[in-house]
């Protein structure tokens, strides 16, 4: 069993990664997908961030302190939720091809789109900068409102590319066979729990597959000469 290594902390803290993360372990043709969504993950965390100074901005523009602390909620909440509620079943979809993983996926993700649509909005109150409260804090103060501007941006940008990873997730889902009933199947069983039985299991099989198949192709037909056969009358 590999060792845990994400997340990558420091020596000094007395806690231990939770997960192991290799992106070798995704088949080839869903690691440079797998790898751009764990990117936007960054980048989405990135953005929570940014938008914690721009809304500190904010506050000490006139602006408020309820949307400095829904920020720090969002940056503390929102960061290792994400990770953990969509990154990782789409990671664990690409690696053991699971309709349970790519369904709990679509669930979270699609909430996640519609999130940072309503970030992107920025509504008042609700501890994102976004366009209204920029754009109504342009009459206050200028110096603040291009700070907002910055998280504003990169909350536009995150609804942008997470509405592209959906569509393109979504796309892949529906071409590879993958269906509602076979994740109720493997909930059911429980297969879903365990991604290196099930690896195992698909490897054993393509083993005796690719086995068959060379035994058939070794195996040649053999000419059997038919028995000899006597014309009786000719010899009478």
């Amino acid at each position: 069993m590999a060792e845990n290594n994400f997340p990558p902390l420091p020596g000094f803290i007395p806690m231990k990664p939770c997960f192991y993360q290799n992106f070798d372990e995704i088949p080839e043709q869903h690691r440079s997908t797998c790898k751009k969504l764990y990117h936007l993950w960054i980048f989405h965390c990135a953005t929570l961030a940014v938008n914690f100074v721009g809304c500190l901005a904010w506050m000490f523009g006139g602006g408020g302190v309820t949307n400095f602390g829904m920020s720090i909620m969002w940056l503390i909440l929102f960061t290792p939720c994400s990770y953990v509620c969509w990154f990782r079943p789409i990671y664990k979809a690409f690696m053991t091809d699971s309709s349970f993983y790519f369904m709990a996926f679509f669930f979270v993700f699609m909430a996640q789109v519609f999130i940072s649509i309503i970030q992107a909005i920025g509504i008042p109150g609700w501890g994102v900068c976004g366009w209204l409260g920029t754009i109504s804090f342009f009459g206050t103060s200028i110096f603040c409102s291009i700070i907002m501007l910055i998280p504003t941006l990169m909350f536009t940008a995150t609804a942008t590319l997470s509405f592209i990873a959906l569509t393109k997730v979504h796309n892949y889902y529906r071409g590879s066979g993958a269906s509602m009933s076979k994740a109720q199947e493997e909930w059911t069983t429980g297969a879903w729990k365990s991604p290196i039985v099930q690896d195992a299991a698909q490897q054993a099989a393509m083993g005796a597959m690719a086995g068959g198949m060379q035994g058939a192709g070794q195996q040649q037909p053999q000419y059997t000469a038919p028995p000899p056969s006597y014309d009786y009358d000719n010899q009478v």
